[in-house]
């Protein structure tokens, strides 16, 4: 099943950067979800499994930045910088 996020939803996804979030595909039990990413930095659009999600940080929301994220965008960074 593919849904549609209207609004996209921002996150991270490990590796690849932030992005927004605009589906999501379900294969049922025994799969992880499979969310559909534009990476802002790139332009890139990646379907990834759902353990290499995480949410952005929220101030407003009292939502600190996850360890994972830090470690990834520290990790594309230096890619970067090579």
């Amino acid at each position: 099943m593919f849904t549609q996020l209207n609004p996209p939803i921002p996150l991270h996804v490990l590796g690849r950067g932030d992005g927004h979030a605009l589906g999501v595909i379900d294969y049922g039990a025994e799969h992880n979800l499979l969310w559909v990413t534009a990476i802002n930095a790139t332009g890139e659009i990646w379907c990834a499994p759902n353990p290499q999600v995480r949410m952005q940080g929220n101030w407003s929301m009292d939502r600190q930045k996850p360890m994972a994220v830090k470690a990834s965008q520290e990790s594309l960074a230096r890619q970067d910088g090579c």
